[in-house]
């Protein structure tokens, strides 16, 4: 059994355990975090919330702010707007962060599943970590990184190089978010 199917696997064994489940999938750019995201929504019915919509707007981006590991997402907007109501078994109602707008889009209604997937860097930060049942940190190494990365879209890899990469592995390493993750999958 190989790392993704070991982690679809636990969720499965989790949600035959619980009457809801909520696990977040964090790690290294390009590790295939949406992927997994998605098979894993292929294989049991489940809400797939991405973090990318929590990023923070352009007037929470202050040098304070950013210099946080992890300081980069709108935790606090994450947490009030799908962890709580997730927790509280309750539909979620949020504003996805458009990046080309730099501004909230419309409302998008969640109803309530029994399995919800956080995906995303910065999923596992400290301040969220006490609401998921389970963890997963997708690793891969910073060779094969770069080349998905430049093949996705070779016009912003520069960018992920220069600064996505080393804000990720800032918070990677202050809050050990590899070494507290409930299992690792290197892809």
């Amino acid at each position: 059994m190989n790392g993704t199917d070991a982690a679809v696997s636990a969720l499965f064994e989790l949600a035959r355990k619980k009457d809801r489940v909520i696990a977040a999938i964090d790690g290294r750019c390009a590790a295939g975090k949406t992927t997994l995201a998605e098979r894993i929504s292929k294989e049991l019915d489940c809400n797939i919330f991405h973090m990318d919509d929590f990023f923070l707007r352009p007037e929470q981006r202050t040098p304070q702010r950013l210099e946080l590991p992890g300081g980069n997402i709108d935790s606090e907007r994450f947490l009030c707007e799908v962890l709580l109501p997730l927790s509280n078994k309750k539909a979620v109602i949020y504003r996805p962060y458009n990046c080309q707008t730099g501004k909230l889009s419309d409302a998008v209604t969640v109803p309530q599943k029994r399995i919800n997937i956080v995906e995303g860097s910065y999923s596992c930060h400290p301040d969220l970590r006490a609401y998921y049942d389970f963890c997963i940190f997708l690793d891969v190494d910073s060779d094969e990184q770069l080349r998905r990365i430049t093949v996705r879209d070779p016009d912003k890899a520069e960018r992920f190089r220069s600064k996505w990469i080393p804000l990720e592995e800032k918070y990677f390493s202050a809050f050990d978010i590899q070494g507290s993750a409930d299992m690792t999958v290197k892809t």
